[in-house]
């Protein structure tokens, strides 16, 4: 398939600059066999039945995005300095981070890069220290730092900004509020350098809400990477090289879903990236299996789905991975009819925006 075939217009005032609030009083659009239904957030137990389960993603946002100075030895001995900034993208090893860098085309291994404060300080009080140690093809520059382990965590939390995605940093600068608005609820294990966005809309009273209606909820854990920002370039989807994330999918929580479908119940995922990870661990067969590693999976129309039932996702870019995963789960036109719809009746786009809930193509609910 072609990258054109996921095009279409949207209003540049249509992409969220701030969550709703609260954050259950957005908007969800259900999308369920080709039928469009208006309702909020807050509507989500009505869709779900006795003996479903909910799968989230327990990830928690770290302040990835890091500003600072190249430093390289000049002509008779003077330093070159330039401003640079860094986006970590994946943990590479206890001292190593692979990162998205501006500009990236004046980065060379051996490069010097001091992140944070100009200070005689040492790191933890406001300088971290990194050795560019190689540069790929696929734009990622892979950084050692002179801090390790909880110490290198310690000192990108001091010195880094949360990650805000590119179409909303361009409109404004993160800010305090950032901190909280851009974490969800379940966050709990340090590694992500985007939100999982769907999550951001759930609030206590509403897990209650579902948790009466006798749902199980499950946890997962998949740290978003930078790369789900980046736009597929590629012409042919069959050309387009995705970033590899890492994710967790516990025994006892495999267990418990397989136990579900035996059971007649459906898994419902909190995000494409729950929904990513599961995939990943499920065998052809439809078994779901514990997974402790990275996954680069590619969802595009024709991908036979294997464990995911129905869908809850926020509103995607055009032309991103995001749009050809949903539009492999519902169904290309109807996502099309479903994004016109959202766009005519002013729903809110991208990581702050609006919800839906997705039925899956040729599933019986």
């Amino acid at each position: 398939m072609k990258t054109a075939d996921f095009d279409f217009d949207l209003p540049e005032d249509r992409i969220a600059l701030r969550p709703a609030d609260p954050r259950d009083s957005a908007r969800l659009l259900v999308v369920r066999d080709g039928a469009l239904d208006d309702r909020t957030i807050r509507d989500l137990p009505d869709f779900l039945r006795p003996g479903d389960a909910l799968v989230f993603n327990d990830t928690r946002v770290i302040p990835a995005r890091l500003s600072g100075v190249r430093q390289r030895p000049g002509l008779e001995g003077e330093t070159l300095i330039v401003d640079v900034e860094a986006t970590l993208h994946h943990r590479d090893a206890p001292d190593v981070w692979s990162a998205f860098m501006k500009p990236g085309k004046r980065i060379k291994p051996g490069d010097r890069i001091r992140f944070g404060r100009e200070t005689d300080a040492a790191c933890d009080l406001g300088r971290l220290d990194a050795t560019v140690e190689a540069k790929g093809e696929d734009g990622l520059v892979t950084l050692r730092f002179d801090l390790s382990g909880p110490v290198l965590d310690d000192a990108i939390r001091d010195v880094g900004v949360m990650p805000l995605p590119p179409y909303i940093a361009a409109k404004r600068p993160e800010d305090d509020r950032d901190r909280s608005d851009y974490q969800t609820v379940f966050a709990e294990h340090d590694g992500s350098v985007a939100a999982p966005t769907a999550g951001l809309h759930f609030t206590p009273a509403l897990l209650q809400a579902i948790q009466a209606k006798g749902v199980s909820t499950h946890a997962v854990t998949l740290h978003v990477g930078a790369g789900t920002f980046l736009p597929v370039k590629a012409d042919d989807l069959a050309d387009h090289r995705m970033h590899s994330e890492w994710g967790e999918v516990s025994a006892e929580t495999a267990a418990a879903l397989n136990a579900v479908h035996a059971k007649g119940g459906r898994i419902v995922c909190v995000g494409t990236t729950s929904l990513r990870l599961l995939e990943s661990a499920t065998s052809e067969d439809g078994e779901i299996g514990a997974f402790h590693g990275d996954t680069a999976i590619f969802i595009t129309p024709g991908y036979r789905f294997r464990a995911v039932d129905v869908l809850m996702t926020n509103f995607h870019l055009p032309k991103s991975t995001l749009f050809m995963l949903v539009s492999a789960f519902a169904g290309l036109e109807t996502m099309k009819a479903a994004y016109a719809h959202a766009v005519d009746h002013r729903y809110r786009f991208y990581s702050y925006g609006d919800g839906s809930l997705l039925f899956r193509a040729g599933r019986a609910q």
